[in-house]
């Protein structure tokens, strides 16, 4: 017989994060910890504020639901729980530590064994120009071959500047940028901004207009100089019927895959499989996770091959994050087996 229980726990920025909706200086999130007896396993429901389609008032009522109809089971809760989709990661994850032979190897491969890495994108935070600049410098210097920044929060040509600031001293060879607008753009605006940033000789752009506009997106797919990545828009969006007719109508050249906010593994999956049958490019991206749901997306990611750089965070953005294996070293993220997983700060008792 299994018992469920679950615990809030806020994780705290070495440095307050500007992004288009705002500065965040801290981050809650929610730890499903299963035990059967003899053995312990553990999810973490990220859901995120303001942007996960479960920020309602009664998450932590689901949460104590499903701590109590745990012998549902998995199937059985995942379809309880369908406009829950960071609790269905949760759930995923904490069911599949339940099972494995080490809590945190959840898909064995040559990943988790320390053997290969998994080559990701450096996240530029929004800010002043300095802080920007300072941002980017860093990324070269730890061996980023690809970058992403958040553009929509100072005024555009200020970003310009800095884009174009890179692109005069690394060609699109040499380092890949990526810029998400976070739906920054009206869509009126959009195309003439998508023209000039195309000069730049940029990856992608995400969410150029705010998620919602189905129209103006999938008209501004088939006019943009510049390849467009649904981020938002996927959110909320529960049936595989309305996931395939949103990526039909809309045509994105790409489609980004926060397994917290589509509903986890089999949620990212149906979209990655929608996605490939219409040519459309997908990469996945972590969503401000501690290092537990960073490491159960990064092993997930691994095992899908894909050739394109992942937005994987580097767990280093929290003063208090969980203790883990996972490093990051010229741009790619290791789990590096020498190190072991510390969950003291937690105190979690039996894990």
């Amino acid at each position: 017989m299994i018992k469920a229980r679950f615990k809030k726990y806020t994780l705290n920025f070495k440095q307050a994060s500007g992004t288009s909706r705002g500065v965040l200086k801290t981050k809650d999130t929610w730890f499903l910890i299963l035990n059967n007896g003899i053995e312990t396993g553990i999810g973490e429901c990220g859901m995120f504020k303001g942007l996960s389609v479960d920020d309602r008032p009664d998450f932590e009522e689901k949460l104590q639901w499903v701590c109590k109809h745990i012998d549902l089971g998995l199937e059985g809760l995942l379809k309880e729980t369908l406009e829950f989709p960071s609790i269905q990661f949760g759930l995923e994850m904490a069911f599949k530590s339940l099972q494995s032979e080490y809590p945190f190897e959840l898909f064995p491969s040559k990943f988790s064994e320390g053997k290969d890495a998994i080559e990701i994108n450096g996240l530029i935070w929004m800010g002043s120009e300095r802080f920007m600049k300072k941002q980017i410098s860093e990324k070269l210097k730890s061996g980023f071959k690809c970058i992403k920044m958040k553009i929509g929060a100072i005024e555009f040509e200020q970003e310009l500047k800095l884009l174009r600031s890179i692109r005069k001293d690394f060609s699109a060879k040499e380092i890949e940028l990526r810029v998400d607008a976070n739906g920054a753009f009206t869509p009126e605006e959009a195309l003439d901004k998508l023209k000039i940033l195309s000069e730049l000789d940029l990856h992608s752009i995400e969410q150029p207009i705010k998620q919602g506009q189905v129209d103006d997106m999938a008209k501004l797919c088939d006019l943009t100089p510049l390849p467009i990545a649904l981020d938002e828009e996927l959110i909320g969006v529960f049936s595989d019927t309305k996931k395939k007719a949103l990526l039909q109508t809309i045509k994105p050249q790409f489609i980004i895959l926060k397994p917290s906010l589509v509903g986890g593994f089999a949620g990212s999956d149906a979209w990655i499989t929608f996605a490939e049958q219409d040519k459309i490019g997908w990469w996945i991206t972590s969503a401000l996770e501690s290092n537990i749901g960073l490491n159960a997306i990064a092993q997930f990611t691994y095992q899908k091959q894909s050739l394109l750089p992942q937005g994987l965070g580097t767990g280093g953005l929290f003063t208090n994050n969980v203790e883990s294996p996972l490093e990051v070293i010229q741009g790619a993220l290791f789990y590096n087996e020498k190190k072991s997983w510390d969950l003291r700060q937690l105190n979690l008792n039996n894990l």
